[in-house]
């Protein structure tokens, strides 16, 4: 049975009037980010040099017992939120921490890595969906797109944040054990700011329940995966945002060395990539909630497709660091705006269902990014791979254009769904 906390926080939503809690959350969101981005810059040379396994095996196995955990934890909080609120179910993401960085910096063997990463793969998906449900309750409808940026910024940015700290200790201690220190940390000051702190924002959904004119959906999972025409086109193109983020992730270190650029280079081009998606994401998510989302969407999956492209036939280097910038532009454009259209096109009451729905469709492109890259590489070269790639992700941008309707009249002659305007209002 789920109990909140009604009178402990005001139930007018906003992000000024709720400053405090919703900047908490972005801390503690921080935090969930920098947790990933111990492993991120260090694990495949972990793999490499301590435990002697091949590249391709150290990326494949992680991102697939990554992103299939992640992916199915994201979907088990549509059925833990029928039993706990969203407080308890962020404070559950953070137990399942606990054993990552004892895991980490104590592993005596690949098992050990692999294992931690099925814990922070639950951890990630239980402890970031509930702080994306828990802003978008605090935020309310007008300011859900700046809410999801500043969600997604903070996440990010710490993600790289983390792998630089991580980095510099590697550089100077070794790649065991030093390198995964700071994630006692991380998981202490989560830990701590969840229990003293953070209130549950359940009630929230309540009141905003009773002022709803969304309609409840019959079928959840059949009109998230794909029915629906805003919600349905989101999830599929989450899912290739993620098979395109993991190809990118997986052949990124072969293309380039195999193209003769230095480790050095390589470093750095891998960096630009998350660090222009996470930054721009400040202003891509508050776009959004003054403009019509469906061309956002689509005009970043099809930057994306157009960025894919110029780093399969790009030589120079300033060539491949023109292709991540725009590969991260095109990826900020889509990230937060793909979790409003889903708040904004759902009824509060089955809100947190849906977005955990599509959480677990966007996640899943990961695992089949990493199984599609597995398969397909003894039998064809990392440029067509990367053109397929970017073949997908353009495909699917055009999906959206042609498939989904703006909530908002704009400048420009669009599909407009008239029905859909009460969240706007």
């Amino acid at each position: 049975m789920i109990t909140t906390e009604p009178h402990t926080i005001q139930l007018e939503p906003g992000i000024k009037k709720h400053f405090k809690q919703f900047a908490l959350l972005v801390v503690v969101n921080a935090f969930v980010g920098a947790m990933i981005g111990l492993e991120r810059s260090v694990l495949a040379d972990l793999g490499i040099q301590v435990f002697h396994m091949q590249l391709g095996i150290v990326l494949t196995s992680f991102v697939l017992a990554f992103g299939l955990v992640k992916a199915l934890a994201n979907l088990s909080v549509t059925k833990l939120l029928q039993h706990i609120t969203r407080k308890q179910l962020l404070l559950l993401g953070w137990l399942f921490a606990l054993p990552v960085p004892f895991l980490l910096s104590f592993a005596q063997s690949w098992t050990w890595i692999f294992i931690a990463n099925i814990f922070l793969g639950i951890h990630q998906g239980l402890s970031w969906s509930a702080a994306v449900v828990m802003k978008i309750d605090l935020a309310g409808p007008k300011d859900r797109g700046l809410a999801m940026g500043l969600n997604e910024f903070a996440g990010y940015a710490s993600v790289g944040l983390a792998a630089y700290l991580a980095t510099v200790l590697a550089k100077a201690y070794g790649l065991a054990f030093y390198p995964f220190l700071p994630g006692f940390f991380f998981v202490g000051a989560g830990l701590f700011l969840t229990i003293i702190w953070v209130k549950d924002t359940h009630a929230f959904v309540q009141v905003e329940a009773v002022h709803s004119t969304q309609s409840i959906l019959g079928n959840l999972w059949r009109e998230v995966s794909y029915r629906h025409h805003n919600i349905g086109s989101v999830s599929i193109n989450g899912f290739v945002n993620n098979l395109n983020d993991a190809v990118i992730w997986l052949l990124l270190p072969a293309l380039m060395l195999n193209k003769g650029f230095s480790l050095t280079q390589l470093g750095i081009a891998a960096a630009v990539y998350p660090l222009v998606w996470g930054g721009l994401q400040l202003f891509t998510g508050k776009a959004g909630d003054q403009f019509c989302k469906k061309q956002l969407i689509t005009g970043g999956m099809l930057l994306q497709a157009a960025a894919l492209v110029l780093l399969a036939v790009a030589h120079h280097y300033g060539l491949v660091l023109l292709a991540l910038v725009v590969l991260g532009a095109g990826t900020a454009l889509v990230y937060p705006n793909f979790m409003t259209v889903i708040a904004d096109n759902t009824h509060p009451s089955q809100r947190a269902n849906a977005l955990s729905l599509f959480r677990f469709w966007r996640d899943m492109g990961y695992v089949v990014g990493a199984l599609l890259t597995g398969w397909l590489m003894p039998f064809t070269s990392l440029t067509t791979l990367i053109f397929l790639t970017a073949s997908i992700t353009a495909a699917a941008g055009l999906m959206a254009h042609f498939r989904m309707c703006c909530t908002r009249k704009l400048f420009w002659k669009d599909n407009f769904c008239a029905a859909e305007l009460a969240p706007f209002a």
